[in-house]
């Protein structure tokens, strides 16, 4: 007979003392670190510990007995549910503390480097409405919340039904934890307010037409997920992502999703680029999926500094428009600046643009360099980045697709031209070991590095140390009210 676990415990009129990593705060229980999502220092709680390790606990909030003065009333409905915006409690100036202590920690933690004196983090002017982009999950399965829960009449449910409530349809984000539950949205804060129109129409409108949502589990139901997409030119795109049967019911699939689209068309007429897929795959990525335009283009624009930027379905951009032009601004201008604490460089630098995505920042600083080559392993992205540059008039750029650590080659260097200046703005996970070789081999004078998780950047940093010293530290915030942060690092050859 398997023993039954322990409860875990309840923590009594306990203080939030300090704030931690991932949007959590921190607070001390007998010579223990419990980590505490939503609070804030200064907070007095009661802590039910629901993961308990030898030197530290995680708990949630049971009971909130005296709030920090240090905490604002957070302007979402869906605050402490959804999980996306995790420091609406926190007032955005103290947000900005935080997130550039976050750069300071884990550079000097991890990268164990001589490091120079930071400079201030750059906010966003726009801290509401500020994304371009926007991913729902459409399932049969709504998440309820404990209250939720509480007012159901007791009956033989399973937990799992209870949970889920199976086969009451949602639009919204999945909850951290259960990847099958969908938690429906009725108002996010995050884009422009059309899009909740728009998500609210696609929701009445496929309730009415009797549509199926996806059971993530059986693999079954029509309408899966929608994208939503908008631009600093006033541009929409709405990419719809359908589960088609294929079967005896397909015929009819085809007409509720034919009827679904034309009335979002009728109803928006602001969605210049309306498209649809149908993902038979198991997950919800579309990188590798045929997709169609139902209305207008295949495509929107953004713009900056007149210039212009093709954005198609599949391709990346940064998702907060107007904090991007400020991150390439800080780029371009540390990767030309000339200035007496930096080597001088050529008067048109050669600029390798590493993990270039759609060209954005190649195009963005072509210029002011000679020749700017960039290099992505999305063969899509690469040909966006083409067309871009042909857009803007640009004949001084080229791109290649591939792993970088395969393109990235002494070879490909002998061959396109010894970089005056790197820049890089890799994923999360940071550069692969090979590329930090070939980037010490080739030697250039100058490196700009740019990256979303300072913590891998920090591993890189101290690789880099080899050859280069850091010379200037900008922390850059895209994403408030989460604890996201952007970092840019400038390193010089030694």
């Amino acid at each position: 007979m398997a023993r039954k676990k322990k409860p875990l415990p309840i923590l009594e009129n306990v203080t939030i003392t300090d704030y931690a990593a991932d949007g959590k705060s921190i607070a001390r229980v007998d010579n223990m670190v419990v980590f505490v999502p939503f609070a804030v220092p200064g907070d007095v709680v009661d802590l039910q510990v629901f993961r308990k390790k030898h030197s530290y606990m995680e708990a949630q909030v049971h009971r909130f007995i005296e709030y920090s003065e240090r905490r604002q009333e957070p302007f979402c409905k869906h605050f402490g549910i959804c999980g996306g915006c995790k420091w609406q409690m926190i007032p955005y100036e103290e947000q900005l503390k935080m997130k550039h202590q976050q750069v300071v920690d884990q550079l000097i933690r991890i990268a164990k480097i001589k490091l120079p004196k930071f400079q201030p983090i750059i906010g966003s002017e726009k801290n509401r409405e500020y994304r371009n982009k926007m991913d729902y999950a459409c399932s049969n399965r709504r998440f309820l919340t404990k209250e939720e829960i509480a007012t159901l009449p007791r009956m033989s449910l399973d937990q799992g039904e209870i949970a889920s409530a199976k086969n009451v349809p949602s639009i919204g984000f999945h909850i951290t934890g259960a990847f099958d539950k969908v938690l429906p949205i009725e108002e996010c804060w995050l884009m422009d307010r059309l899009h909740n129109d728009i998500r609210n129409g696609f929701y009445a409108k496929a309730l009415e037409l009797g549509i199926t949502f996806f059971d993530l589990r059986a693999q079954v139901g029509l309408l899966r997920d929608i994208i939503m997409r908008n631009s600093n030119t006033g541009e929409w795109m709405i990419i719809v992502m359908f589960h088609f049967s294929h079967d005896q019911d397909y015929q009819k699939e085809k007409e509720q999703a034919n009827t679904l689209l034309q009335y979002i068309a009728d109803t928006f007429p602001q969605i210049t680029s309306l498209l649809w897929l149908d993902n038979q795959k198991c997950n919800d990525t579309i990188g590798d999926q045929e997709i169609f335009v139902y209305k207008g283009n295949d495509h929107i624009f953004e713009e900056m500094e007149g210039l212009r930027f093709k954005v198609g379905p599949k391709s990346f951009y940064q998702t907060n428009t107007e904090q991007a032009y400020v991150l390439y601004k800080v780029v371009r201008d540390y990767a030309f600046r000339e200035d007496s604490w930096l080597d001088e460089l050529p008067e048109k630098p050669l600029v390798y643009d590493l993990y270039t995505g759609t060209g954005t920042i190649a195009n963005f600083v072509a210029r002011k360099a000679g020749k700017v080559i960039g290099i992505e392993y999305v063969e899509e992205a690469i040909a966006d980045a083409r067309i871009n540059s042909q857009i803007n008039g640009f004949d001084n750029t080229e791109f290649f697709a591939g792993d970088m650590k395969d393109i990235l080659t002494e070879d490909f260097i002998a061959k396109h031209g010894r970089p005056d200046v790197i820049i890089t703005d890799p994923p999360r996970a940071g550069m692969h070991q090979d590329v930090i070789n070939t980037i010490l081999r080739a030697a250039p004078k100058r490196i700009v590095y740019v990256s979303c998780n300072p913590a891998t950047q920090a591993r890189d940093l101290q690789l880099l140390d080899e050859k280069y010293k850091v010379v200037a530290v900008q922390p850059v915030d895209m994403f408030p009210y989460t604890p996201h942060v952007e970092n840019v690092a400038v390193l010089q050859i030694r």
